[in-house]
């Protein structure tokens, strides 16, 4: 049977991986080795003019494995797969989405650069992108899903802070599922390009992963995920995942070498076993969000929910999504009535759902983002973007949707 004719559901479960190089193992088994044996000396020569790009590849010809910084069968064959997900060309996997955001940004941006950024991002993003790249004398400019698009142009050309190289976007935002629409943001980068410099497109897709929506169809350049969250999915690893064209991911690959943030390749093998069931594993949790959503919006204490699948049709916010995503997603928030007080005691009163940050496992977490995830955001920023005291952030897991609710409603009940 030809691949080209499988879904990636079903080539996750084989893809790239051939029993008869490991003794006939039906799995991949985990190459826990540092380096690799060369049968000749000039076979050792030419995988590391490869490798270090000193010569070009010949058609057919497949980079030589020499030692698990550079390259292990474990995270080759998974970065394989991923690369089915989002149709990429490339794929380098990180020893955290942190990790991966980090590497593409040292990357691309050098100083003097500015960095347009959406906002509101994850609190580690956040922190990077205000207290970090400023030592770097990295410049940066910040929009929300509310501007349009001759606004953001126009905050550009006013800043002074230096030429603009990299568009960041997290969409749908955390926590408030705000969307950006990658299409405007490919025409800004596309403006700001000349001869000299093409802007580049950067879109963090770990609330929807790589299931319900690929950016790199939509005009990014690269996706990035945090792999810990639905690619992993079961709480048991912290990895990350960058994703682009070759010419690109060369680069990234090349710092990753030398910075040596690659993940283990036992965490990769973890994430061979996760990608089996990512399918099942995030329909059923977009399926049991609708449901939970559903009881959020009629619930009396509850002031307001944040949910794709609750958008108005005939809003821009609308509109977006159904271009850019194939679902509602399982992630939600909502404004509980009573501000921090009443959040902790609903918090606190949770037996089935967990307290805990991440997202996208198969548990449902609950999180308080102003005083957690977003905590280093400045005030000003929480306010501007509705990261308030009320807003609880819940990621629903694969239980019974029924059993979520009703630990929903008790703990309510405590508020």
């Amino acid at each position: 049977m030809d691949n080209k004719n499988l879904h990636p559901e079903s080539l996750m479960m084989g893809f790239g991986y051939k029993p008869e190089l490991s003794e006939g193992s039906v799995k991949c088994p985990i190459f826990q080795t540092s380096t690799f044996v060369f049968k000749t000396a000039e076979e050792g020569k030419r995988f590391f003019e490869l490798a270090y790009g000193l010569q070009s590849a010949e058609e057919n010809e497949v980079p030589g494995l020499i030692y698990s910084r550079l390259n292990n069968p474990d995270l080759e064959i998974l970065e394989n797969r991923l690369c089915l997900w989002d149709k990429a060309e490339d794929c380098a996997v990180f020893a955290s989405g942190m990790g991966a955001i980090t590497t593409v940004m040292l990357e691309f941006l050098k100083p003097g650069d500015l960095l347009l950024y959406s906002s509101p991002v994850y609190g580690g993003t956040d922190h990077s992108i205000n207290h970090v790249l400023p030592k770097w004398n990295v410049g940066h400019v910040e929009f929300d899903a509310r501007m349009t698009k001759e606004a953001i142009i126009e905050r550009v050309e006013a800043s002074t802070l230096g030429k603009l190289s990299v568009i960041y976007i997290e969409t749908p935002a955390n926590p408030t599922n705000a969307l950006i629409d990658l299409q405007m943001c490919r025409e800004i980068a596309d403006y700001f390009s000349d001869e000299d410099q093409k802007v580049i497109v950067v879109v963090d897709n770990t609330y929807m992963g790589p299931l319900w929506s690929h950016p790199l169809q939509h005009g990014a350049d690269l996706v990035v995920y945090s792999a810990t969250k639905y690619i992993g999915g079961h709480s048991d690893l912290i990895a990350g995942a960058v994703l682009g064209n070759r010419e690109m991911m060369t680069r990234v690959r090349g710092l990753r070498t030398f910075m040596g943030n690659m993940c283990s390749p036992f965490t990769g093998w973890l994430l061979m076993r996760s990608l089996e069931t990512l399918k099942p594993r995030m329909e059923l949790q977009a399926s049991n969000a609708t449901h939970v959503a559903d009881f959020l919006l009629a619930h009396p204490k509850v002031e307001k929910v944040y949910y794709l699948g609750h958008l108005a049709e005939g809003t821009e916010q609308y509109r977006i999504w159904k271009k850019q995503y194939s679902s509602s997603g399982a992630m939600l928030s909502f404004d509980i009535k009573g501000g921090e007080a009443a959040a902790f005691r609903f918090l606190n009163g949770l037996r089935l759902i967990r307290l805990a940050v991440s997202l996208g496992s198969t548990e449902s977490l609950a999180e308080h983002p102003a005083t957690m995830t977003h905590a280093d955001v400045s005030p000003a920023d929480k306010q501007r973007h509705h990261i308030t005291d009320s807003l609880v952030r819940i990621s629903v897991g694969v239980e019974n949707h029924e059993d979520i609710i009703a630990d929903i409603a008790q703990a309510l009940e405590k508020v």
